[in-house]
């Protein structure tokens, strides 16, 4: 009799309208959040199984984020409750979710803390919530940017970053944490943050607390388009899951991509892809109303072409009407499913990331998101918010000086004979600090503008473009310079280089614009590559604007942002072997790696070609 129950069930299940088993991905599960608003309108359930089974057509949905409240707008009771079940009985997953704004649209503006109003509205808001679901996920903005009279007289002589840190910290446990746990003991509380972590503390995302308060963190790693106002650099969606990983180990819950910005869908596949690259267990699809959003023919004009790791054209073919006209139902969610489908079996080749450690204290600026410049030519980077001091090489930039005590932590690590290369901006920072007891350097206020190069003894080269850098001077036979930058017969140290008891300090110029990074010259690239990467097991040699993603499991992928296709030299650490292209499981041999002098230097290299705006992975076989 109970098999006979369950059996009526299932069959009433499946003859319900568009049912179907969410059947998933093997190596990520894929959540869409919809807006308070799109929640609203799930009350007429019929509109919303014809917006839903449009989505589910291109979509392997596991879960649905419904969104609260937003911009002091609450969903009714009986509306979230349509909508939870309409999503239950699809077999998908269903968690709440909260935006704290009081309008989104005038210029972001936040709940102010300092306001009895506001904080009642968002305990209460939280309480509801908990009431309805056992995972709560705060989106972006559960910050202050608010300046009222209130605010003023609460912060008193601090500042703005202090006063706004405290505030939100016990904001969170007060009116978010406490709140939800005493209506709902069970439930999990997720922060999630955005994507611009240089300036969080200002806004009171503090990183420090906020990690161990909440059961879970989220990542933003949209990257949109580089020109737009955030101008952040692709990597970035890459770099920023992996550093939220570092600060709560295991519990970065998963990381979220929006379509904004994306003129081009190569850059809207690579935000999702670089998301789960970086290891992301789920992987959310903003919003419910974007996956709708038609792609247009513009889009199309503006794709790279044939060879690219996003083929538009295979996409959209299996979908065309009949006559061979454009698809009347081509939309964000069609491009989103195909980059999915396509990265999914590829994930599974993939073990734990291996990169460069940079070290950058909590609240701390200077040099912002320069690392994530440096992933964009090639050097694999993992910021820690600890300095590791069991690492054989660390890389800091000009945000470490916040530690009052890195000089003394550096010279522990060089005394241990680990490398260490710091960066212009950190030289500036601390040479009046102690950096003198390692070496004598200045940065000085002169600049030079250069185009040619050296690189130790070898040929002069030359970069595409004009860049402006610091002139460092430093003692005659102190301390060596690596690279150099050259302006007729004068010339300044790019990358740098001082022993200190039994290891080395590196120190390398970054010039004023950090996109001028991108047009260093090949063998200037590949030197300071070969410097930064000497503890991992793989580096590259090819243009700037080449990304290197590392595996412990000998694996590694390489993605360019040329729009042509380049040469590429993948450098292994091995004397024997050869290279397994995943994709097309073909072998790669490469050649032995040797000095000036002829003499092996227990390398190898392999020589190739990546196309345009594409990937490539690979494993080193014995």
């Amino acid at each position: 009799m109970l098999y006979f129950r369950h059996f009526c069930f299932l069959f009433v299940l499946l003859c319900l309208p568009g049912f179907s088993f969410a059947s998933g991905h093997k190596n990520f599960e894929l959540a869409v959040y919809a807006r308070v608003y799109e929640v609203r309108e799930m009350d007429d359930v019929e509109r919303l199984q014809q917006r839903f089974d449009a989505m589910q057509r291109y979509l392997k949905i596991d879960k649905i984020y419904l969104e609260t409240h937003r911009d002091m707008v609450v969903v009714e009771q009986s509306t979230l409750s349509k909508a939870k079940e309409f999503f239950h009985q699809r077999g998908i997953k269903t968690s709440g979710g909260i935006t704290i704004t009081v309008s989104e649209r005038n210029r972001f503006e936040t709940y102010c803390y300092s306001n009895p109003e506001h904080r009642q509205k968002l305990k209460e808001t939280i309480e509801f919530t908990a009431k309805n679901f056992d995972e709560l996920i705060l989106d972006d903005f559960f910050f202050t940017n608010c300046k009222c009279e209130k605010c003023i007289a609460a912060k008193g002589q601090k500042s703005w970053t202090d006063f706004r840190l405290q505030q939100l910290t016990q904001a969170a446990k007060e009116l978010v944490l406490e709140p939800a746990k005493r209506v709902n003991p069970k439930i999990k509380v997720i922060i999630k943050y955005p994507n611009w972590y240089e300036h969080f503390q200002g806004l009171g995302f503090n990183l420090e607390t906020g990690p161990k308060l909440f059961d879970g963190l989220y990542t933003g790693t949209e990257t949109r388009d580089p020109s737009s106002n955030q101008h952040l650099q692709p990597y970035l969606g890459y770099l920023i899951f992996r550093y939220f990983e570092n600060l709560k180990p295991g519990g970065n819950c998963g990381g979220w991509v929006d379509t904004g910005g994306s003129w081009v869908l190569d850059r809207y596949a690579e935000q999702l892809w670089f998301t789960l690259f970086a290891k992301a267990g789920e992987l959310t699809l903003f919003d419910f109303r974007q996956m709708q959003r038609p792609i247009n023919e513009r889009m199309r004009a503006e794709w790279q072409g044939q060879g690219t790791s996003f083929n538009f054209d295979k996409m959209i073919e299996p979908h065309r009407e009949k006559d061979g006209q454009w698809p009347q139902d081509a939309t964000f969610a069609l491009a989103a499913g195909y980059a999915l489908d396509y990265i999914d079996p590829l994930l599974g080749e993939l073990g734990e990331p291996v990169a460069v450690k940079s070290y950058k204290p909590f609240h701390s600026t200077g040099e912002d998101f320069l690392q994530t410049f440096l992933g964009m030519v090639g050097i694999p980077m993992d910021i820690v918010p600890e300095f590791p001091e069991n690492e054989k090489l660390v890389l800091l930039t000009e945000s470490a000086a916040a530690d009052p005590a890195i000089v003394a932590k550096m010279k522990k690590l060089l005394t241990a004979g680990g490398q260490i290369v710091i960066t212009s901006g950190l030289l500036r920072a601390i040479q009046d600090k102690g950096l003198d007891d390692i070496v004598e350097l200045r940065y000085t206020d002169r600049k030079a503008v250069v185009k040619q190069f050296r690189t130790g003894w070898g040929p002069l080269s030359e970069s595409d473009t004009e860049m402006i850098i610091p002139q460092i001077v430093y003692l005659t036979n102190d301390s060596w310079e690596e690279v150099s930058a050259l302006d007729e017969t004068n010339g300044w140290p790019i990358l740098h280089s001082a022993g200190y008891a039994n290891g080395t300090l590196y120190i390398l110029t970054i010039p004023e614009n950090f996109t001028d990074l991108y047009h260093f010259p090949l063998p200037v690239l590949n030197r300071i590559r070969q410097t930064v990467t000497q503890a991992l097991p793989v580096r590259i040699e090819a243009p700037g604007q080449t990304s290197l993603f590392l595996y412990d499991n000998n694996t590694l992928i390489v993605q360019s942002y040329f729009s042509e296709e380049i040469d590429l030299g993948i450098v292994c650490k091995t004397e024997s072997g050869r290279l397994l292209d995943i994709q097309t499981e073909e072998f790669l041999d490469g050649k032995p790696v040797t000095d000036f002098r002829g003499q092996s230097s227990g390398e190898r290299r392999f020589l190739t070609k990546i196309k345009p705006r594409s990937f490539r992975i690979f494993r080193i076989k014995d």
